[in-house]
């Protein structure tokens, strides 16, 4: 091998030493001290001679010359030298790199069908496909069959019959492999006293110790002249004291309406300085009974309050305070044939033409010139309550740490069909039919959806709110939206929704698709063909209160959320509710008898609304349709600064940053939309990207210059106080509307920025 190589070397070294001809001349000549110098020489590209004429000229070298003869038989020896010394390198590597060999690892059959569909992120399925699947395992039988296992004719919060339905919800989820859990609050909520009921007396007769009653009232006596106040809304009040009515230290009876809540119809009163608040159900606004019990709640807010702003865990040290919604004066419900007994008594001139109503008998005077006082007792007691919220998850295969949320309140006071039956019904439905969609027809959601079952509903969205304090951290930036199940079915002849304008698109697009389930004959049609009218938004939406289970989370949370409900045409609420009337003969009724179909119609709605939502690469929340609704709050303030500087009272004063924040949302919207349309949505980091930017918008309208424990409702548009674009229409004072004015700007311009993305991308014009 030595000689081989010596060989090989010889060979090497005879090629490298021989002349090389290339577009280079090579010319030797003797250097002054004797030693041999090579000059290289670059030859032109392009020349102007011929090659006869540069070998004609004197003292030229020739540019090409004639390639020599090799030795062959070197480079055989070179190409044989080299081959053979890769052979036994390859040869020494294998050895000593060489593993020793395993056996192969077998999958049965099964393992291998499971390895593969774990490799499926993307589903293969099309919309179409989905919307057809959920519309074959959401069925009005399957709603029927599973409504019977739900409904319980005592659930009230914290009570062994919402123990047991939570058990239930609990065992569904599991059955489903949805994960559950529990989420566990210790609350207080207030209770009627079984030794000392409340009472009502005129004079000293004693009208009624009332079953029914005002959860959150203060306690005590009061007493005063009795006065009516028709339905206590802010006109209804002005016009009872233009007819020099005298409210203060008065009992005032007001008739329930769907148009505002019962909270607020205390407040409205107490701000007025009376001593107590008897509310009853008019005949005129509720075909229902004389002698109907009305129940329900009068804290101004939603949660336990007093927890306000803190979660209510067994270990949380909590501090001596209370909601500054709960009412100072006391609160009852009285039946219709009560109220008829003290409006006959209370005399006064005859009240306006609005005020009537329609109790036998009852000439609906405004009072305050009766003998006799009306006394109020309310003995009702704070309970230590432990409810249970339960969930469930069905996991996202791309985002999973992102989603819907849908909920529906487990408790009612009574059997509380509408309230409570129906929408813990289809929440149970719902999930089983999308996980049947994943676990059996290849669904594959990219992002997860959260089933949430909550309690203590009707003291004002407690168990939910509960929830929210709890993990606020954690959800304002993974939930980015919530759909309530609450009260989805109520009638038979209309629809209404209320709803973040995010979120006005997609339903929008939603009902387009589903078809209509409330007309007789109108096959084929769709719910949108029903129900938009001439104007979408007018015929459709109406704006959340505070009452709305999924309020709370929009305007305390900040994560966009929607309610709906199919009503009876020309209704403003469901007569039962707050009753124990609200059952199932009576939902029936109000549903013409049909309510398996419209709640199947409900849950298509609802269903199609959260898997579209999990399902799009890019979240179909339309900021755009926020810009529209930010400019017509924007524009009255304008216009009313403008007036006010003319009439001297806001000198000073103007709209012009803010209007400059609400160009920068629009530029940044538009922004967006721009690099939507140049994005690819297979590319999994942009469209996270866009995604961000989108959930960013609901949570930056709260307001970061108010106390969540102060001031929970803190959102710009939705909230409730002094830093929402509403109290600039109705404030008064020039240097609190100077504040105001300034931090709702920044609060605006912050959603414009967090829109924007990058900090290299943010508009600062203002």
């Amino acid at each position: 091998m030595a000689a081989t190589i010596n060989q090989a070397r010889s060979a090497l070294s005879r090629m490298f030493n021989s002349e090389r001809y290339s577009r280079f001349t090579l010319q030797s000549y003797e250097e002054r001290d004797g030693g041999s110098h090579v000059e290289v020489k670059l030859s032109d590209d392009v020349d102007d001679h011929t090659p006869s004429e540069q070998a004609g000229q004197p003292g030229g070298s020739p540019s090409y010359r004639p390639r020599p003869q090799q030795n062959y038989r070197n480079v055989c020896y070179l190409a044989l030298g080299t081959l053979f010394i890769f052979i036994i390198g390859y040869l020494i590597g294998y050895v000593s790199h060489r593993s020793p060999r395993q056996e192969p690892i077998t999958c049965d059959s099964e393992q291998e069908v499971g390895v593969a569909e774990e490799a499926v992120v993307e589903s293969s399925l099309s919309w179409n496909d989905i919307t057809s699947l959920l519309a074959q395992r959401l069925t009005p039988d399957a709603f029927n069959s599973r409504l019977s296992d739900v409904e319980q004719p005592d659930h009230e919060a914290g009570s062994s019959g919402d123990g047991l339905l939570g058990n239930h919800v609990f065992d569904s989820f599991k059955s489903l492999e949805m994960e559950p859990w529990t989420d566990v609050h210790y609350v207080q909520l207030q209770t009627p006293n079984s030794e000392k009921p409340n009472r009502v007396l005129i004079g000293q007769e004693e009208l009624c110790q009332p079953k029914g009653y005002l959860a959150y009232s203060a306690t005590g006596k009061a007493q005063g002249k009795a006065v009516y106040g028709n339905y206590g809304r802010q006109e209804d009040l002005v016009l009872l004291q233009s007819l020099k009515v005298e409210l203060n230290g008065t009992v005032i009876l007001l008739r329930a309406t769907g148009q505002i809540s019962l909270a607020q119809q205390v407040a409205n009163v107490a701000a007025l300085g009376v001593s107590a608040v008897l509310i009853f159900l008019d005949p005129k606004d509720y075909k229902l009974q004389p002698s109907t019990e009305l129940y329900g709640h009068v804290h101004l807010g939603s949660g336990d309050p007093y927890t306000p702003g803190f979660p209510s865990f067994n270990h949380t040290q909590f501090p001596p305070t209370q909601s500054s919604g709960l009412p100072t004066v006391l609160a009852q419900s009285i039946t219709a044939a009560t109220a008829a007994k003290i409006l006959t008594r209370i005399g006064g001139p005859e009240s306006p033409l609005s005020f009537k109503g329609e109790l036998d008998n009852v000439k609906y005077t405004v009072g305050g010139a009766s003998s006799d006082d009306v006394t109020v007792e309310v003995n009702s007691v704070l309970q230590d309550t432990e409810i249970h919220n339960v969930f469930g998850v069905i996991k996202g295969f791309t985002e999973p740490d992102r989603y819907v949320v849908l909920g529906a309140q487990r408790d009612a006071w009574g059997p509380g069909y509408a309230k409570a039956t129906v929408g813990t019904t289809l929440l149970l439905e719902l999930a089983r039919a999308v996980s049947e969609m994943v676990h059996t027809d290849g669904f594959r959601p990219r992002r997860s959806l959260v089933f949430a079952s909550l309690s203590a509903g009707e003291y004002g969205s407690v168990g939910a709110t509960e929830w929210l304090e709890g993990y606020l951290s954690s959800l304002d930036r993974r939930a980015f939206t919530y759909i309530s199940l609450d009260g989805v079915v109520t009638g038979h002849g209309d629809f209404k929704a209320s709803a973040s304008p995010l979120l006005y698109s997609l339903l929008e697009s939603t009902m387009k698709e589903v078809k209509n389930p409330i007309g007789v004959g109108e096959s084929g049609k769709s719910l949108y063909e029903k129900v938009s009218g001439v104007n979408f938004e007018e015929a459709v939406f109406e704006p959340m209160q505070m009452e709305d289970s999924a309020y709370p989370f929009l305007a305390f949370s900040g994560i966009p959320s929607l309610s709906f409900r199919f009503i009876s045409q020309g209704s403003e609420a469901y007569p039962y509710y707050g009753t124990s009337l609200d059952n199932k003969d009576h939902l029936g009724y109000a549903t013409a008898h049909r309510l398996s179909s419209l709640a199947t119609g409900a849950g298509l709605v609802a269903g199609q609304l959260a898997l579209r939502l999990v399902h799009d690469h890019v979240l179909r929340l339309d900021v755009q349709r926020y810009k529209n609704v930010l400019r017509q709050s924007v524009v009255k303030i304008n216009q009313r600064l403008k007036q006010a500087t003319r009439d001297g009272s806001a000198e000073g004063l103007s709209a012009r940053w803010l209007v400059m924040a609400l160009g920068s949302y629009s530029r940044a919207a538009a922004d967006l939309n721009t690099d939507l349309l140049n994005t690819d949505l297979t590319d999994t980091l942009a469209c996270h990207d866009i995604n961000d930017r989108i959930m960013r918008v609901e949570h930056n309208l709260l307001s970061p210059y108010v106390s969540p424990k102060e001031v929970p409702f803190r959102h710009l548009l939705y909230g409730c106080g002094s830093h929402t674009l509403a109290a600039l229409l109705e404030g008064e004072d020039r240097e609190a509307l100077r504040t105001q004015l300034a931090l709702a700007t920044w609060t605006l311009q912050g959603c414009a920025n967090a829109l924007s993305g990058d900090i290299w991308d943010i508009d600062n014009q203002i």
